[in-house]
C-alpha cells in the first residue's frame, strides 16, 4: 500500500510537471483551457470547525477567490471523525473542480493513522496548491526550571520518564511535532498526556500540572508575550520574523529539526488538468495580493515558496513519508 501511494503521487507529479505549472502569468490561458469552469458556485469544504485556525484563512482566501473567479466560492465546514467526514465528501464529489478540499497536515497522516478509510488519501485526490506553513512553539510553565531548550533536554535526559507533555490529541500536529523533537534530541522519554484540543490542554500547562506543550505559533505567542508561559524554541529552520527573540530547535541543539502544520487545497482525482491549473492560477493571484499576504503573516503563516501543483504533490509526498515514519516508530494510534 505504501508503494502504491508513492507511485500514485509520483505519477501525479510527473503528469503535472509535463503539463507545466500554473503561474501568475497564465490565469487567462488556464481559464480558457478549463472551458466554462466554474459554471456554478465552487464549494470549498473545510473539515474543521467554523472560526478555527484552519477555517479563518480558508474563508479569507475563499472571499478573494470569489472576486477572481466568475463564480462565488462558498466555504462549507464538515466536521466529524477528525477530518474523515469532510474529506470523504470531496473524495466522492464529481471530478469537475466544483468541490475543493481545504485541509492541513491531517491529510498526510491519514494513511498511517487509519488502516481503513472510506477513501484513499492519495489515489482519490489531486493536490492543487500548498498555501503555506504554520510553525509551532515549545513552551513550558513559567516556574519550570528549564530556562532554555538545552536545559530542558538535559533535565529530560537525566530524569527519563519523570516529566509529561500535553498535546491537543493523539496523532495531531502537536503530538507528532513533539515526538519528532524527542526522537531527534536523542530519544528522550517524556510521557504524553493527550487532551481534546489545545484549549483544553493549556490550563494544565499554565497551572503547572503538565510542564510543557508544543502548540501552533498563533495560539502560543499570546501566552509567551504576556509572560504566562516561557517559549523555548520555534520549529522553523531560521528565526521567525514575528518572534525574532525565540531560538529555533536547531539553535537549541536539535539538528535539522523542522515541523509545521500547513494548509493545502486539493480536488478529487480525475479532475481535468486544465481545471487544476486554472484553480492554481486563481489562488496564486490571491496570494500575491499584499493585503492577503499581510493578513496570513499576521496569522503566523509562512507562504509556501513553491505554489505550483507539482510543488503541492512533492510536499504531500514528503510529509506522508516523514510523519508516517514517526507514527510507526512511536506507535501512535488514535484510540
Amino acid at each position: 500500500m505504501h508503494r502504491r501511494r508513492h507511485l500514485v503521487l509520483g505519477s501525479a507529479a510527473a503528469a503535472i510537471g509535463a503539463a507545466g505549472p500554473a503561474t501568475l502569468g497564465r490565469p487567462a490561458a488556464a481559464q480558457g483551457a478549463a472551458g466554462n469552469w466554474p459554471n456554478q458556485p465552487v464549494r470549498m469544504v473545510v473539515p474543521f470547525a467554523a472560526g478555527g485556525p484552519t477555517d479563518v484563512p480558508a474563508r479569507l482566501i475563499a472571499e478573494e477567490l470569489s472576486k477572481v473567479l466568475p463564480q462565488r466560492v462558498v466555504v462549507e465546514n464538515r466536521t466529524g471523525s477528525g477530518v474523515v467526514v469532510g474529506t470523504e465528501v470531496v473524495a466522492k464529489a464529481p471530478k469537475d473542480g466544483q468541490t475543493v478540499l481545504y485541509t492541513t497536515i491531517a491529510h498526510s497522516v491519514l494513511p498511517a493513522l487509519f488502516p481503513r478509510l472510506p477513501f484513499d488519501p492519495v489515489a482519490d485526490f489531486t493536490p492543487v496548491v500548498l498555501v503555506g506553513q504554520i510553525p509551532m512553539i515549545l513552551m513550558v510553565n513559567k516556574d519550570f526550571p528549564a530556562q532554555t531548550l538545552p536545559d530542558l533536554i538535559r533535565l529530560c535526559r537525566e530524569n527519563p520518564g519523570r516529566y509529561d507533555y500535553a498535546s491537543s490529541g493523539n496523532g495531531g500536529a502537536v503530538h507528532l511535532a513533539t515526538e519528532l523533537f524527542l526522537r531527534q534530541a536523542g530519544g528522550l522519554r517524556v510521557n504524553h498526556i493527550p487532551y481534546r484540543g489545545s484549549s483544553a490542554a493549556l490550563p494544565d500547562v499554565l497551572s503547572g500540572r503538565v510542564p510543557m506543550i508544543v502548540d501552533v505559533a498563533a495560539s502560543a505567542l499570546p501566552y509567551i508575550q504576556r509572560g504566562d508561559l516561557r517559549g523555548l524554541a520555534i520549529s522553523t529552520r531560521e528565526r521567525a520574523p514575528f518572534a525574532p527573540d525565540l531560538p529555533t530547535f536547531i539553535e537549541g541543539g536539535v539538528p535539522d529539526y523542522e515541523a509545521y502544520t500547513w494548509h493545502m487545497m486539493l480536488v478529487p482525482a480525475g479532475t481535468p488538468q486544465p481545471v487544476v491549473e486554472a484553480l492554481n492560477a486563481a489562488v496564486n493571484r490571491v496570494l500575491q495580493q499584499e493585503a492577503i499576504r499581510q493578513r496570513l503573516t499576521e496569522l503566523t503563516m509562512q507562504l509556501a515558496s513553491d505554489t505550483t501543483p507539482a510543488g503541492a504533490v512533492r510536499w504531500m509526498q514528503g510529509e506522508m513519508e516523514k510523519w508516517g515514519a514517526i507514527i510507526r516508530q512511536a506507535g501512535i494510534t488514535v484510540n
